[in-house]
């Protein structure tokens, strides 16, 4: 029976596999690393017969690419999270079964959330009674660790470059180092929507919609928030929905 949470690192380059190796050690010490490996070729030839619970891949590796290698290897249940230098590589990771993706230079707080998030996957998959009575929550990752908010107490969430802020009912604000869209979807069938670029609003504390060319929302904060043009005949018929 495993006690650690296992990891592999396939990485064409031995700094790269270093790094990665490191911050596991530092941060999250639950986990272990149990394989290393720069190719395609050599990295199957452990997956074929091990599952590790954590697979980092580099997307460019010495004889091939991370995609190769998972049409060699069909499926696993490993966690995996991309690492790639090429961004556009990011819808074809998704689409390969990515849990997450890292842009190297890889950012340590870009790695410790990414690692958080399949840990609360893995935590899920082992215990899915527990992770049940969570479904009205989200973990929120902060600089000192995470916070677990209930999904009503979020007023609004506003976009700032690659940086997502919440606003909670209880007038704190959550700065967390992910761009809006990775939570619009999830958040979407809490009743939230996105009626501009940059705010994604809970329409459970919408409290007065302005009219204009695309208007204005009032939220239960008092903040005054532009619904864009293109937003507003869907915002609209949203609203209906719910009366």
């Amino acid at each position: 029976m495993k006690n650690k949470i296992q990891a592999c690192i396939i990485d064409d380059e031995q700094d790269g596999r270093d790094y990665i190796s490191l911050l596991l050690e530092n941060e999250f010490p639950e986990i272990q690393t149990v394989f290393q490996a720069s190719g395609v070729e050599e990295a199957y030839l452990y997956l074929s017969k091990n599952t590790p619970d954590i697979l980092f891949l580099d997307v460019q590796l010495q004889d091939g690419t991370a995609f190769d290698l998972l049409s060699e290897i069909r499926e696993t249940e490993a966690q995996i999270i991309f690492i790639t230098a090429f961004e556009n590589f990011a819808i074809q990771a998704i689409k390969n079964g990515a849990a997450d993706y890292l842009l190297k230079p890889i950012r340590k707080m870009d790695f410790i959330i990414a690692v958080k998030k399949v840990l609360e996957n893995i935590r899920k998959n082992k215990n899915p009674a527990a992770a049940a009575l969570n479904e009205n929550k989200i973990s929120l990752p902060t600089l000192q660790g995470f916070r677990l908010t209930n999904i009503s107490d979020i007023i609004r969430c506003e976009a700032d470059s690659s940086y997502t802020t919440f606003y909670l009912t209880d007038k704190t604000r959550i700065i967390v180092s992910k761009t809006l869209h990775e939570f619009e979807e999830y958040l979407s069938r809490y009743n939230f929507f996105r009626i501009h670029h940059k705010h994604l609003i809970n329409l459970s504390h919408l409290k007065e919609y302005i009219k204009g060319k695309g208007g204005q929302v009032i939220m239960a904060d008092h903040s005054v928030l532009d619904v864009s043009v293109r937003k507003k005949n869907d915002f609209l018929l949203k609203i209906e929905t719910l009366e």
